[in-house]
């Protein structure tokens, strides 16, 4: 089968997907870090002792959804594991809808050029 451009840019949406994650997930440490009284910001007292722990939380799972996108794009370019490819896609999709749909069309379509 010849290599089409697809499972390229299925693996080119996924990663872009995945890296503006990673800046959420950085700002969410930043956030974590803000709100756990690291700096003596006033009035940081009165946020509720669980508001760090609770954004650790959503940091942690964005961390590995994230981690998932950004793997399935580096299988999605190098055309290896389509199942992974298709995961990486579908998680994406759960990132960002326009362009997850469209790595997911690109990955699914792109099928018989995986290893």
């Amino acid at each position: 089968m010849e290599k089409t451009w697809k499972p390229t840019v299925a693996g080119i949406l996924d990663i872009v997907v995945g890296a503006g994650g990673l800046v959420i997930v950085v700002l969410l440490i930043i956030a974590i870090t803000i709100t756990g009284g690291a700096f003596d910001i006033p009035g940081i007292q009165a946020v509720p002792d669980f508001v760090p722990w609770l954004l650790t939380l959503i940091a942690v799972i964005a961390a590995a959804f994230n981690a998932l996108i950004l793997i399935g794009g580096i299988y999605a370019i190098q055309r290896k594991k389509w199942g992974l490819a298709l995961a990486g896609s579908i998680a994406a999709f759960i990132i960002s809808n326009v362009i997850g749909v469209c790595a997911i069309i690109f990955t699914a379509l792109s099928k018989d050029e995986f290893e």
